[in-house]
């Protein structure tokens, strides 16, 4: 079975390669390089001792696309390609529903003309918006809070009536909660190009003395100690998730979303503690005033998950910040010359 992963090389996309790779997949990879790096696709290839195939270049690009899907029998997608961070979508919001949606539509019409309708595609937690009550279950109403979370809440939409339109689709909607960690190798993990948007790769970055000061968004929140409260999961446990929701969509058509989480939720403060502790390393941090479209709280009722896909997350947030650092250090040793 050859899988196509759009955005692979980027850090959820390179671990479900991985994963893919190691439960007997063929894979393809379609990544234009805009935050991740040529080489994660040789350390995905020393990880597993297989073979990937690689092509550079945008989902956006019909051509190319088509291309892969003339070259290649691709029975199932997996789709990651996207921008994805939430200050930035707040300022730049047509690059993001340009991309993000664009992709989407010029990926399922390719897929349509090969006949190839089975998709898993990468989703968010931010298409719950500011939830009610937590934990946060499959059900509740979706809204998002700002573009980044449109987006993936009008994705969703537009693969939902696909399936609607033409009941030989099929479709996973995997709602991520907030992955950290990396691989236990130390080869592949979580490194954008330019300073980081998220909290974990901002924290190591600090711990290594790259960065001077961490900054957390806001100690207001209505959470035990003012800080914004989380629900992360290990990347490898995600990544896990994605070959379970192939297996899925290979062998059934319709609509499913599913929440990908732990159930347990950390706020930031929590999270750096822990990340001290475990490594042994200090990461000097300051408040500073809050982000447009963050919330107080978000943490996941994996349940539906485990009931359908037989899946539920095991590693624990000392793991992931053992992993986070462990691939920094990793990396940054390969790279100091």
């Amino acid at each position: 079975m050859k899988i196509l992963v759009t955005g692979g090389t980027g850090y959820i996309g390179s671990h479900t390669c991985v994963e893919l790779l190691e439960s007997g997949y063929e894979v393809v990879i379609v990544d234009n390089l805009c935050n991740s790096k040529r080489e994660v696709v040789d350390f995905i290839k020393e990880i597993t001792h297989k073979e990937v195939i690689f092509y550079e270049g945008d989902v956006c690009d019909k051509e190319l696309m088509r291309k892969i899907f003339k070259e290649h029998k691709i029975d199932a997608v997996i789709h990651f390609a996207g921008l994805k961070a939430v200050g930035e979508s707040v300022k730049v919001p047509l690059n993001y529903y340009r991309n993000n949606i664009g992709s989407t539509i010029t990926l399922c019409e390719v897929m349509n003309e090969f006949n190839c309708k089975k998709i898993v595609f990468s989703s968010s937690a931010t298409v719950y918006g500011s939830p009610k009550e937590l934990p946060i279950k499959e059900g509740f109403p979706l809204s998002a809070t700002n573009p980044y979370g449109r987006t993936k809440l009008y994705n969703e939409g537009i693969l939902t009536d696909l399936y609607v339109s033409d009941n030989n689709w099929s479709v996973a909607l995997l709602r991520y909660f907030n992955p950290i960690g990396a691989h236990p190798s130390g080869l592949i993990g979580e490194n954008p190009n330019d300073i980081p948007n998220n909290l974990m790769p901002y924290i190591v970055k600090v711990a290594t003395k790259e960065l001077k000061i961490l900054s957390i968004f806001g100690n207001d929140y209505q959470t035990k100690d003012g800080t914004g409260v989380r629900d992360y999961i290990h990347v490898v446990d995600l990544a896990k998730a994605h070959v379970k929701a192939i297996e899925e969509v290979l062998n059934n058509t319709g609509v499913d979303a599913y929440n990908l989480g732990t159930g347990q939720g950390y706020s930031v403060l929590e999270l750096v503690e822990t990340f001290q502790k475990v490594n042994k390393v200090e990461v000097p941090y300051q408040i500073v005033e809050r982000r447009p479209g963050d919330i107080d709280a978000c943490y996941a009722d994996p349940t539906y998950a485990k009931e359908k896909l037989n899946w539920e997350a095991t590693k624990g947030i000392e793991e992931m910040c053992r992993d986070s650092y462990n691939f920094a250090i990793n990396y940054n040793s390969k790279h100091q010359n």
